[in-house]
């Protein structure tokens, strides 16, 4: 490997000497010795001479040009041409320049300019040459004695090349290059001289050019001035005075360009300076505007700054403000928090910090505040932390009110369903790890309130609701907890209560409501509640466990006449079946809810026009990979007061079957009482005719006579709203409840179904023949279309047919059938029964 070059790097600031040393390391050419001053750098080119230089300017006592003075006198072990290149802090390029001619110095490069320092290296070193900060100058002096004396004279500052004629002087002037060239015109013809001067400046303008002339000639010293000369001097002629006026004529063009370059740096800072005051103008107009509050602390807390937003959030002066302390202006359960999180951001746990916390207004109203804190040091390391805070108060509230309104009932004001299931867990957690704990859960379920809600309509049955809730509320210490569970069932949690005190407890509830007067706009009037009670300990500590113990209580309770509490018990006879029963109706409920489910749809053939005339869809559920029908699984949702989730999921099913295959142009769907007079049902059927498509024409609804005649009037409403929405209706095993035929004439429907037990025996009873016969009479007299089920056999089909009904359903027409079976069965049923 070659050798390597010593390299002197002189400077006093650590990380400049380290970005030169990162600079010139990959090149692998130098070997470098630092000092950080002139004065120990001497003392190294004392003992030994080194390949390059490099320093900077403040390197000390004797600064950078200085010390490039002391290696060209020579003085030195190294030698007095060593290539040194100077590193100062600030750039003019022109001045540098000319110092550095001055200073014998190789090479100017600012800092900022590191990455072309080993092409400037390299040119140094190949220029190796004597250096001498003598300038050129050529000389035109025909007098060679003149001519001897000038040069002896200028040779302290000037190199002199002397020629005696214009053509010697304008050759060595294109082949050199020359500070100054010094004509003496006036042993020059004038138009000679003249003509010399204009050759020099048209190759460069910028030549300096000193003429002696003579000392009467005015007109032609002018001339020359004109043509571009830098000055003249007049003959006879002081050679001091020619020497100064040389000097500064050769360095004329260096002041100028200088001058130039000094000025636009000063016009530079002028609009730095400029810049920063509009900005600072800028960042004082945004403060003063911004809406959120800019605060400086102290690591003590303590207020050093303050933007005007700050008097318009709370409301406290901005003066009397300053120099007191942030936990003044913060509510007492919120200062710990501050603290806490000043003190990590001050002692760099976290660079910032966000906090939510309530500050006291100057009225004296708590407000909700967002507060950002950042760590900031100066450079004298004195810490200060910055805060912005933003009014969150509204935020908040609805973030308060959400929480409530995701806890708590909307109708009552109770817990809710969601919040009993947190809260029941809790207990049982606390109960498991206590043996000494007893909690109790009173599961609660009004008696016969749907009556109230199917007679008096929903709105009274919400006012009969609050009232319950109030009661409770009255009757139940702060310390216990009240929720409704949904509908008209309610559930409460007895903290630390034994069983005899919950059960007296109960039982008072139970007294309040049986003795409470509820109000409507025609009369008074009272209910019941049917309560069931369990405990939650030690031993029984699992929430749904304790659950279903209380739900089989309640139903226990209902069992055994309403209106009374029921403790749970084991030894219940009692409970086996009612468990049963219950966790059926679960089952079933999963099952709907993850929409276990099947239709069947069954032909409903029209006589007169020998043709399908539409489909009545029934229901199957999938439980445990088997099928469930109907007769199997709605009285345990009707044990449940569920069936309104069956009714939901047919709806829905339907209406997209229908959407999806062309033979179900028209299907009937039906839907138990509970759900027929519920107010949800015609948004649901709306929705769900809306998302799938599907014309409101193409549905019938059918619900029993016995349901419509229950509640007559919210029968009328509801067939109206479903018939104004486009669908039809029907009344559903007609004839086995009537007492007259006259409320038909009350009910907007389409079609009459007349119950399949007149129809099964019409050919052997004369009665049920002429029960049939008056229904489809009535129902025709009424505009109402016929229709007979349990149509078993081709003899019955016949005698329907000639009695003159309108349509018939039966095993004979068809048995019900997979929608993807309805296609080719029947094309089977329209060539069996066209035959006939």
């Amino acid at each position: 490997m070659a050798k390597q070059l010593t390299l002197l790097l002189v400077n006093a600031d650590q990380q400049e000497r380290q970005l030169v040393v990162k600079t010139l390391s990959s090149l692998n050419v130098f070997h470098i010795v630092e000092h950080s001053d002139t004065q120990t750098a001497l003392g190294v080119l004392k003992r030994q001479a080194v390949d390059l230089i490099i320093t900077g300017l403040n390197v000390g006592k004797i600064d950078g040009w200085r010390f490039s003075r002391m290696v060209r006198s020579g003085l030195l072990k190294t030698p007095k041409n060593t290539p040194i290149v100077l590193t100062p802090p600030t750039y003019c390029e022109r001045i540098a320049e000319t110092t550095a001619r001055s200073y014998s110095i190789d090479a100017v490069l600012p800092l900022e300019r590191q990455d072309v320092l080993p092409q400037v290296l390299a040119n140094v070193l190949s220029t190796h040459l004597e250096k001498s900060s003598r300038l050129n100058l050529l000389l035109l002096e025909p007098d060679q004695a003149r001519a001897d004396e000038i040069c002896q004279h200028l040779s302290l500052n000037f190199t002199t090349t002397h020629v005696t004629t214009t053509n010697g002087a304008l050759s060595q002037f294109l082949q050199s290059e020359f500070a100054i060239v010094l004509l003496d015109a006036t042993a020059t013809h004038s138009d000679a001289g003249k003509e010399l001067v204009a050759n020099i400046l048209q190759h460069k303008p910028s030549q300096a050019i000193v003429t002696i002339i003579d000392n009467r000639d005015a007109d032609y010293a002018e001339q020359l001035l004109l043509l571009g000369v830098t000055d003249f001097v007049r003959a006879p002629y002081d050679l001091s005075l020619l020497s100064k006026v040389c000097d500064h004529a050769a360095r004329r063009e260096d002041f100028m360009v200088s001058y130039a370059e000094f000025a636009e740096k000063v016009e530079q800072l002028s609009r730095s300076e400029r810049r920063y005051k509009d900005l600072f103008s800028a960042h004082q107009r945004i403060l003063l505007h911004l809406n959120t509050v800019v605060m400086e602390l102290d690591t003590a807390g303590v207020i050093r700054f303050l933007n005007p937003a700050w008097e318009q959030l709370v409301g406290h002066k901005l003066k009397a403000s300053l120099h007191t302390s942030m936990f003044d202006y913060v509510l007492a359960e919120h200062r710990d928090k501050l603290a806490s999180v000043l003190t990590k951001v001050q002692q760099g746990e976290q660079q910032s910090a966000l906090l939510e916390l309530q500050v006291m207004q100057s009225n004296q109203c708590p407000l909700w505040v967002e507060c950002r804190f950042q760590l900031i040091k100066n450079v004298t390391s004195t810490a200060t932390i910055t805060a912005t805070i933003d009014n969150i108060h509204e935020r908040k509230q609805a973030e308060l009110q959400l929480r409530h309104l995701a806890l708590h009932d909307t109708l009552t004001g109770l817990h809710n369903r969601y919040y009993f299931d947190q809260q029941l867990n809790l207990f049982c957690e606390q109960a498991k790890h206590d043996t000494q704990l007893e909690h109790a859960l009173i599961y609660i379920d009004l008696d016969h309130f749907k009556i109230i809600n199917d007679s008096k309509g929903h709105q009274q049955g919400d006012i009969v609701l609050k009232e319950v809730a109030q009661l409770f509320g009255e009757h139940i210490a702060d310390e216990h907890l009240i929720f409704r569970i949904g509908g008209d069932e309610f559930a409460i949690l007895l903290k630390h209560t034994p069983l005899l005190d919950a059960h007296m407890l109960a039982e008072s509830v139970c007294s309040a409501i049986e003795h409470h007067q509820f109000h409507s706009e025609e009369a008074s009037y009272t209910i019941s509640c049917s309560i069931g009670l369990t405990q939650i300990t030690h031993q029984n500590s699992d929430p749904s466990e304790c659950l279903k113990q209380a739900d089989i209580a309640l139903y226990i309770a209902k069992n055994l006449g309403r209106n009374l509490v029921h403790c749970y018990s084991k030894e219940d006879a009692q409970n086996s079946t009612l468990q049963t029963g219950l966790e059926w109706g679960h089952n079933v409920r999963q099952a709907l809810q993850n929409n276990h489910i099947e239709l069947h749809y069954q032909p409903i053939w029209d006589f007169k026009r020998n043709q399908v005339a539409y489909f009545e869809a029934l229901l199957r559920l999938r439980v445990d990979d088997n099928l469930v029908y109907p007769n199997q699984f709605i009285p345990a949702l009707e044990l449940l007061n569920d069936t309104y989730l069956m009714d939901q999921c047919v709806i829905r099913e339907c209406i997209r079957a229908i959407a999806c295959h062309r033979e179900l142009h028209q299907v009937s769907i039906n839907l138990s009482a509970q759900s027929f007079l519920d107010e949800r049902l015609l948004p649901h059927i709306q929705s769900c005719l809306a998302e799938f498509q599907v014309a409101a024409s193409a549905i019938i609804f059918e619900i029993t006579e016995s349901a419509s005649i229950n509640n007559l009037s919210a029968t009328q409403a509801m067939i109206a709203k479903l018939n104004e929405l486009g669908c039809h209706f029907s009344i559903d095993d007609f004839g086995t409840g009537f007492s007259t035929f006259s409320y038909l004439k009350q009910l907007p429907a389409q079609h009459v179904k007349i119950d399949g037990s007149f129809v099964r025996d019409m050919l052997n009873d004369p009665i049920d023949l002429a029960l049939v016969k008056a229904v489809n009479d009535i129902s025709h007299s009424l505009d109402k279309r016929s229709v007979a089920e349990y149509v078993e056999s081709k003899e019955i089909f016949d005698a329907l047919k000639e009695i003159g009904i309108d349509y018939g359903q039966g095993y004979y027409i068809s048995r019900p059938l997979p929608v993807e079976q309805l296609g080719a069965m029947l094309k089977t049923i329209l060539s069996e029964k066209t035959a006939c």
